[in-house]
């Protein structure tokens, strides 16, 4: 029962023992009954490196996964593709950490890693000011939302309906605690917003492209959100800012982004990467770390912290976070692929998204039962489907098609479909196929 990495005396033990009124450790799991104290493991055989590759590849045989299916599934975490230069450079020796090194000035290379991000994401982005990276992006939106709310010194955060469900429960997890009322903004695509009346109202949430895979008008919702005293929170497609307007060439206020598609795979939901940036009026409010290039006393270039408003570095009455890590090593995989890919290789991946959704959504438009929502789209669209969209993925699983996300109650036929620059156009005329064997809603050819 002794732990022989922890350094105490026996004479320490035993004091604690006394102390606390047992003879000996043991007694301290008397409530556990003892059948159920150290049960025996029944551990298989020990196997050779040789043998244990050989297991371990065969249960990962056993794996549905997107590289080997086709796969049209998004809904927040997307399939692009990830140059070699990228995984050859975050697995360098220097770079083999997710962390910023608390004494971070005597890690200058893992410094300006950061500062080649920051600097890569505000151009993104078209904003002034970029972080060091947040946890992801629901959590860089529910941070935006927080920091809306100090910069304005209210506490309501209205969002379009359209948001990421998931996001959203984030979003909630955070606010709700401060107090903070959230609004729902209802209403259909070509209608001026409508935001709600009175002081209060801190910020206004939009997502483009959408839930759905729509795209929203910032520069509109912004317009409505200053009128009324509020910012624009703006959340969007790292890679649809390839070939649209960024957000703040849109008048958002603050913007934020999951970096996943940036130069990092599925990898079963993480780790991920949040974009967040601002304007630079705000940056005192701006959650997590800045990294900034100076000189030093001898005139060489070096990196420095410069903003740290962390709880842990500063008072904490004056603190804009407890955000305690910069996902450092997804972020250096983000600056290699955007260093790599440039403009126009950025555009080129964009366009590809869009022309093949595109493509897959007039095909299926076509086939009776279906129907595409109409309106302008990136990578993911709406399906209205003659059947639950479980059975279609469960009919589509069998011919090796990973399908579509359910589309939510409000759209209980609605299956949200995918398509990169990673499908084929093969593999779109497959989908279409498999689609195409149902007829009638609720029948199956």
């Amino acid at each position: 029962m002794i732990n022989p990495y922890i350094p105490n005396t026996d004479a320490d033990r035993r004091a604690m023992l006394e102390t606390i009124g047992v003879s000996s450790a043991e007694e301290l799991f008397r409530d556990i009954p003892a059948q159920f104290r150290d049960p025996p493991l029944r551990l298989p055989r020990p196997l050779s490196e040789l043998e244990l590759r050989r297991e371990l590849t065969a249960l990962a045989e056993e794996n549905t996964h997107a590289e080997r299916y086709a796969c049209f599934l998004g809904g927040g975490a997307y399939r692009h593709f990830v140059p070699a230069v990228v995984r050859h450079i975050i697995s360098r020796n220097e770079f083999a950490t997710a962390y910023t090194p608390y004494q971070a000035e005597v890690s200058q290379g893992t410094l300006q890693a950061i500062y080649e991000f920051q600097s890569l994401i505000s151009l993104l982005m078209g904003m002034e000011v970029a972080n060091a990276g947040m946890y992801d992006g629901a959590s860089a939106l529910a941070e935006a939302a927080l920091m809306a709310c100090r910069v304005t010194g209210r506490r309501t955060v209205a969002y379009r309906e359209t948001l990421n469900p998931r996001w959203l429960e984030v979003v909630r997890t955070y606010t709700a605690p401060q107090g903070i009322e959230l609004l729902p903004l209802r209403g259909g695509e070509r209608q001026r917003p409508r935001l709600p009346r009175g002081p209060e109202l801190a910020a206004v949430l939009v997502q483009s492209p959408n839930h759905y895979g729509y795209l929203e008008d910032w520069e509109t919702w912004a317009g409505a959100a200053h009128a009324a005293g509020a910012l624009l929170v703006a959340a969007a497609d790292p890679i649809a800012l390839g070939l649209f307007r960024p957000p703040g060439d849109c008048g958002a206020d603050i913007a934020v982004a999951e970096g996943q598609p940036l130069g990092s795979a599925l990898s079963f939901g993480g780790p991920y990467l949040g974009l967040f940036a601002c304007r630079e009026r705000d940056v005192r409010q701006m959650p997590s770390r800045i990294v900034g290039r100076t000189t030093d006393t001898q005139g060489q270039e070096g990196f420095v912290l410069t903003l740290q408003p962390r709880e842990q570095h500063i008072r904490r009455e004056k603190a804009t976070s407890n955000i305690c890590t910069n996902e450092a090593l997804v972020s250096l995989a983000a600056t290699v692929y955007l260093a790599a890919l440039g403009p126009r290789g950025l555009r080129e991946i964009a366009e590809l998204c869009y022309h093949k959704a595109h493509y897959a959504a007039r095909r299926i438009r076509q086939l009776p039962g279906y129907s595409v929502q109409r309106g302008l789209f990136f990578q993911e669209f709406l399906v209205e489907c003659p059947a639950p969209p479980a059975e279609l993925n469960a009919a589509l699983l069998e011919r090796g098609i990973i399908g579509g996300l359910e589309a939510g109650e409000r759209h209980p036929h609605g299956m949200i479909l995918c398509v990169t620059e990673m499908n084929t156009r093969a593999e779109i005329n497959q989908l279409v196929a498999a689609l195409g064997e149902w007829g009638e809603p609720g029948r199956k050819k």
